[in-house]
């Protein structure tokens, strides 16, 4: 779903609902700095900032970002720490406990269980991230867009209070090399907790293949596996063999790319079915091939709850009451090379016009790329920052090409968009899967909106608005 669309609000009221309620996990640190920097209008980021069990921790980022009565609307938000291999410890404390944050509030006032999704591109955060999750009391870990062998050990030796390390994907590293990040939780541990709950972890893969060699050769345990189908929102695999594109200039998708669930029930560990589920007959499909249940993204994405703007959901909600909501595969809008769903929206990055007048500006770097350096360091790059500054780098001119800057677009879609100096505000950027067109099912008649527990209420059969 983005950066922040499914808050802690979300997940508290699915889960409170009796289903998984799953917080994203992408940019939390940006997001908790800038809803502090706003002031914080309901109080709750300071109420979950109370429950941090290191108060001088959580204390430095209040006096860091807090602004009572919130900033003025045409000043920027003050910039956090970009991440790097070896992150600043202030960087690395704002992003344990903004993870900590939302999954506390998302657990608060029920018995519950609540998940975190985090993208396996967007590697530096991944190991502190999940330490602060894990601090919350997180019961699930979700993690797709990519090959996540090593996040099941990851957990493990968190749970432990062990340090842990990643291996970073290097363009251009040598045969010999590895680039590491590390993380010593001990560093962010209250001194009276001696271990974490071990959250299971949900592999989010798009073949039978992958799951396979998830299952035999992580390093760790997989509890199971999400089966995401290229209708859903986001990043999207890319189709097997070499990409083609059909007359509107999406990727073509082909017999290749269905996963044999057939192969994944063998395995023996549960799984859920994404991507275009939503409905009460898929839903009855999935359990007939041996599903323990679906992931629902996109339905949840516009409700309430939902961390969408009230304005941009209320435009989008419209135009799909109105029979014209429609998304995009872009095969070139995302800098990781995947494809990405662009949801078809005025006044955003979809539009051709905004996205040619908007500066090639990348400052949040979640997304960059990581490549070898002449004298054997670690470099930055991102394919949508300025195409020179990308070729100066090492990168192909050609990479740079229509790619948008994800990461500004969505904070955006969400109302944290940063303001320029020259008083300029980012577009945002939506995504949404292809069953955005059929929102009319949950609004209901004579309703412009419509809440989680009528997408719940849907799905097994019961009255909506109730």
């Amino acid at each position: 779903m983005g950066v922040a669309v499914s808050t802690w609000r979300l997940a508290r009221a699915v889960s409170e609902a009796g289903q998984l309620g799953v917080v994203s996990g992408t940019g939390l640190d940006a997001v908790l700095a800038r809803r502090l920097q706003v002031g914080d209008p309901d109080g709750q980021m300071r109420v979950a900032l109370d429950a941090f069990p290191i108060p001088e921790m959580a204390q430095r980022i209040l006096n860091r970002y807090f602004v009572p009565g919130g900033k003025k609307e045409n000043k920027p938000f003050k910039s956090k720490p970009v991440a790097m291999q070896v992150s600043s410890k202030a960087l690395l404390e704002l992003t344990v406990v903004a993870n900590f944050v939302e999954v506390w509030l998302a657990k608060a006032g029920h018995s519950g269980l609540v998940g975190i999704n985090l993208l396996e591109k967007i590697q530096i955060p991944t190991i502190p991230s999940l330490f602060g999750a894990m601090l919350a009391g997180v019961d699930y870990v979700l993690m797709g867009a990519g090959i996540p062998r090593a996040i099941p050990a990851m957990i493990d030796k968190l749970s432990a209070l062990q340090p842990a390390q990643l291996k970073l994907d290097v363009h251009g590293a040598q045969a010999t090399e590895e680039f590491m990040v590390d993380f010593d939780p001990k560093e962010f541990t209250p001194p009276d907790v001696t271990s974490l709950k071990r959250p299971k972890f949900l592999a989010i893969i798009a073949s039978s293949t992958l799951a396979i060699t998830l299952a035999r050769k992580s390093t760790g345990k997989v509890d199971g596996f999400v089966v995401e189908g290229w209708t859903a929102g986001g990043h999207n695999a890319p189709p097997r063999g070499a990409m083609q594109l059909d007359e509107k200039g999406e990727p073509v998708y082909g017999p290749r790319d269905v996963p044999d669930l057939a192969e994944i029930a063998k395995i023996g560990l549960p799984f859920w079915l994404a991507g275009s589920y939503a409905d009460p007959a898929k839903l009855q499909e999935a359990l007939s091939v041996g599903a323990e249940g679906i992931q629902v993204g996109t339905a949840f994405a516009f409700c309430e709850e939902s961390g969408i703007d009230p304005e941009i959901k209320a435009r989008a909600i419209a135009k799909c009451l109105g029979g014209h909501g429609s998304v995009f595969t872009d095969p070139l809008a995302s800098p990781t090379g995947f494809p990405f769903k662009v949801f078809d929206l005025e006044g955003t990055l979809s539009e051709e016009e905004t996205y040619e007048n908007r500066p090639r500006i990348c400052d949040l770097g979640y997304l960059r790329q990581f490549y070898r350096t002449e004298d054997g360091k670690v470099g930055y790059r991102c394919p949508a920052e300025p195409a020179e500054d990308f070729v100066a780098k090492g990168g192909k001119i050609e990479e740079t090409e229509g790619r948008k800057c994800v990461c500004n677009g969505l904070f955006g879609t969400i109302g944290l968009a940063q303001t320029r100096k020259d008083g300029s505000v980012e577009p945002a950027l939506m995504t949404a899967g292809d069953d955005v067109a059929n929102l009319a099912k949950f609004v209901g008649e004579g309703r412009t909106s419509y809440h989680a527990t009528d997408v719940i209420a849907f799905l097994l059969g019961k009255p909506c608005h109730a």
